[in-house]
């Protein structure tokens, strides 16, 4: 009986391994093997590896018909030890350029990856690492827009703790773009979107912008990184999530190289670019070191864009020099950091600068101030007569252009979203990242219009109003109102 069995099993291994030799035949006998070979693959474990080998030649084939075959049939090899190497198999198939046969190969790998998340993830991670330029490319990106879509049965706290620690391995050299991928993918894990969570991330993205090495501010890859790099941690800073090792690092090390910066991004301010970020950062710094060395460095740079007013002439004209030209978005951004940083040491204009200097400060704020007033006047009369999404303004009072500023507004720079709050809703959570808190209702009474402030006329006052951030249609303002 025993004899009788082994012949049967004998007869059956070599019917199979005909059809495995199909392989090697004409197109329907090619068909007929990629049909064949998976649905008995799995009475025959002896022949796994030559199994997998014939039908992985049938993914090669010449014949897309025969192609498409092969590979909607290989996830039925995902079976045990068999699974990471069909992973690995499915992934270095992405780079295929016919698009039925790509979305065959996405769905095949959406698949075994309902069966062994880990198994699959480390037949992408190994072609990820190892694998050719297109391969990459196209893995990195089919984690990045496929991950978010599996159920939480699938993507474990085990699972996204693998995925953490092989990206990890990736980022010690990737590209710019890889980067943004990456960050992308590790944003959306569940388990990272704690306040721990985050500061892993932050620490990561801190690392990849190489913060402990000297700043070459004429080596754009090396600007272009740290913009990179601080692009992707603005979004986790919060006021549980500090952002004051970045900060610092602007302060001491870019500010003072901003007008030497250079970039590879043809028709980039990157000035601007650089201060935008600043500002964005300086409302979740925490604990400074060297904040007064850091806060004169604002304050320096600040001067740099607030020109003094033109001289005089006798009769009251300008005695023929060119108006200075107010960089109304420069001032913006360094004004709000200077405002943010300086919250935590509010004599700083007063006591840590000489009369002198102070004075000159009063003299180029009030200057601006009548600059801003012909910017608005201007800016109205251009948007007369217009209607709809050119007129829809929003508004959040400050007072920066006191002295000393009194830090009790709240800020938002013109090109972020205005924070409107009901007097109903609840505070936020403690993650939020949002830097306006809700407002309290006024207990005064209403006013129909705002007072538009009118600087003093003839010599510069040092009795300044307060101002606004606001934006008109796709302008950038600054706009001086009496709260």
């Amino acid at each position: 009986l025993v004899s009788v069995k082994r012949s049967f099993k004998n007869y059956h291994k070599d019917a199979y391994q005909a059809i495995l030799d199909g392989v090697k035949g004409g197109a329907k006998e090619k068909r007929l093997a990629a049909q064949f070979i998976p649905k008995f693959f799995k009475h025959f474990p002896e022949l796994a590896d030559s199994a997998i080998n014939a039908q992985l030649d049938l993914c090669e084939d010449e014949d897309v018909s025969i192609r498409r075959q092969a590979i909607k049939e290989l996830p039925q090899f995902a079976t045990g030890d068999n699974l990471p190497r069909v992973a690995d198999i499915l992934t270095q198939l992405l780079q295929s350029d016919d698009s039925a046969e790509f979305n065959l190969v996405n769905n095949a790998l959406l698949s075994i990856f309902k069966m062994d998340a880990k198994g699959t993830l480390g037949g992408l991670f190994s072609q990820i690492l190892q694998g050719e330029d297109i391969v990459r490319e196209r893995a990195i990106k089919f984690l990045s827009t496929k991950l978010k879509t599996l159920p939480e049965e699938v993507m474990t706290k085990e699972v996204e703790e693998f995925i953490l620690t092989e990206s990890k391995k990736v980022l010690e050299d990737v590209t710019g773009e890889e980067f943004v991928l990456f960050m992308k993918i590790l944003s959306g894990l569940k388990s990272l979107q704690t306040v721990s969570g985050r500061q892993q991330l932050v620490e990561l993205v801190a690392e990849q912008a190489d913060l402990e090495q000297t700043f070459n501010p004429s080596d754009p890859d090396c600007v272009d990184r740290l913009l990179q790099c601080t692009r992707q941690a603005v979004p986790l800073f919060s006021k549980n999530v500090h952002s004051t090792r970045f900060v610092t690092y602007f302060c001491e090390h870019v500010l003072p190289n901003l007008s030497s910066l250079t970039t590879p991004v043809e028709g980039l301010d990157i000035q601007l670019e650089v201060l935008k970020l600043l500002a964005e950062m300086s409302s979740f710094c925490g604990d400074m070191e060297k904040l007064e060395s850091n806060l004169k460095k604002l304050f320096d740079k600040l001067l740099e864009y607030m020109p003094l007013p033109p001289e005089e002439a006798e009769n009251g004209e300008n005695a023929g020099n060119e108006e200075p030209k107010l960089q109304f978005s420069y001032v913006e951004c360094l004004l709000y950091s200077f405002h943010q940083l300086g919250r935590k040491l509010p004599d700083f204009l007063t006591a840590k600068l000489n009369a002198e200097k102070l004075k000159d400060f009063k003299i180029r704020l009030q200057y601006f101030a009548r600059g801003l007033q012909v910017y608005i006047r201007q800016l109205r009369l251009a948007l007369q007569g217009k209607t709809g999404e050119a007129l829809k303004t929003e508004e959040v009072t400050v007072d920066l252009f006191h002295i000393p500023p009194s830090y009790k507004s709240t800020v938002t720079l013109s090109w972020k979203p205005v924070q409107k709050a009901d007097a109903s809703q609840k505070r936020a959570s403690e993650d939020t990242t949002s830097s306006s808190p809700p407002k309290k209702a006024s207990a005064g009474p209403k006013r129909d219009a705002r007072q538009i402030y009118n600087p003093p006329s003839g010599k510069y006052s040092s009795n300044l109003g307060s101002f606004s951030y606001g934006k008109l249609g796709s302008l950038e303002e600054l706009v001086i109102v009496v709260p």
